[in-house]
């Protein structure tokens, strides 16, 4: 029995502002190492691949929130 990956029910979810939840369903797929690899070396300009944000063919750690940064709190 085959599965269809989760890219592929949705696609458009891995090219939106839910790159988070994206990231979240893409874990556990048999094909992300391949996924990630393949959109490393096709530098991929943006979105979820493997389970990573990619943005300019590189991997981003974490998507920023959108706003201003978060003052530190004086203690």
């Amino acid at each position: 029995m085959r599965t269809t990956p989760p890219c592929q029910v949705e696609p458009e979810l891995w090219f939106s502002e839910g790159l988070e939840e994206a990231k979240s369903r893409c874990r556990g797929c048999p094909l992300s190492p391949m996924c990630l690899q393949g959109a490393i070396d096709r530098a991929e300009p943006w979105g979820v691949w493997g389970g990573e944000i990619l943005h300019a063919g590189t991997v981003i750690p974490r998507k920023r929130v959108r706003g201003r940064p978060r003052k530190d709190v004086a203690a």
